[in-house]
């Protein structure tokens, strides 16, 4: 999910005319504008993650006209933007019109016939186009299960690469974890009309050791993930483990889901949501352990 051709392509699709109505951004990539600010990320990094707004169509925007000019590097008050928008204190929209000065300046150039970019300081994402390549050709098989076999694994690599490219990691021994954060798809939380606070979180397990490795879920009750609140732990109300765990082999990942909310029995507990608390996921798992801050509002 790591395009320097696409995040070109998410920024080259600003324009001059932005509506607020279509800048809305996603918490992951405004941590990543933090992150890219403070020397955390690399540049093209930061701008594959711009790419997502507009490959998924967060923000739409007609093309821009370029000049015959192209930058050196991005302007530095255009690292300051990000800092500012990361931290609230400038608007989406008032951000992405500092991001319409790359394409302006020819940093970034589009062909605005067609999906092709380029991004003229160089750090194409190589490794993610030849993906995307193989994964088109897949579209050429005719047999329906052969399509589908050919696509399957394509896929898989992929969405791991966004993970890696775009995800807040957590290292764990043998396992590293990827997570999104909050309002990203399949992370999500609200509070039902019934007054039930449903609490959703999907992340993405590899496996860097060269060993077999599990993680483990069986019952609500016995599982190594939990949500605490400071005082009371919170257990599951649905899961994606089959029986009760996820093996994973060497050089393996995999999407998993949790949710909490009503009590579902076996030692289970029913959410409840109190906005004085700090909550936090927390992994426990025999090779390590982690807690991790979620801003639940």
């Amino acid at each position: 999910m790591k395009t320097a051709i696409t995040t070109i392509a998410a920024i080259l699709m600003i324009a001059s005319t932005i509506s607020t109505a279509h800048a809305e951004v996603p918490g992951w990539v405004k941590n990543n504008a933090a992150w890219w600010a403070d020397g955390t990320i690399s540049e093209s990094e930061f701008l594959t993650g711009i790419s997502f707004l507009i490959k998924d169509g967060i923000i739409k925007v007609p093309p821009t006209t370029t000049s015959s000019q192209v930058a050196d590097k991005v302007p530095e008050w255009v690292k300051n933007n990000a800092a500012w928008w990361a931290d609230g204190i400038i608007s989406d929209a008032e951000f992405v019109n500092g991001i319409q000065h790359l394409i302006k300046s020819g940093f970034v150039s589009v062909s605005v016939n067609s999906e092709q970019i380029s991004y003229n300081p160089g750090n194409l994402d190589s490794e993610l186009s030849v993906l995307e390549s193989k994964l088109d050709k897949c579209s050429e098989i005719k047999v329906g299960y052969k399509r589908l076999d050919c696509e399957k694994p394509i896929k898989k690599e992929i969405a791991l690469y966004k993970y890696k490219t775009n995800a807040e990691k957590f290292v764990l021994g043998p396992i590293t974890y990827y997570w999104y954060g909050l309002n990203s798809e399949g992370n999500e939380f609200e509070v039902r009309p019934s007054g039930q606070p449903i609490l959703s979180i999907r992340m993405l397990a590899e496996n860097t050791s060269s060993e077999i490795t599990a993680l483990h879920c069986t019952s609500p009750s016995i599982c190594s993930y939990d949500v605490w609140d400071g005082s009371k732990a919170y257990k599951y109300s649905g899961m994606d483990f089959t029986s009760g765990e996820i093996v994973l082999n060497p050089g393996d990942s995999r999407e998993f889901n949790i949710l909490f909310g009503p009590n579902i029995g076996y030692g289970g507990t029913e959410f409840e949501y109190d906005p004085s608390k700090t909550y936090q996921f927390r992994i426990n798992e025999p090779f390590g352990s982690t807690n991790i801050v979620l801003d639940l509002e």
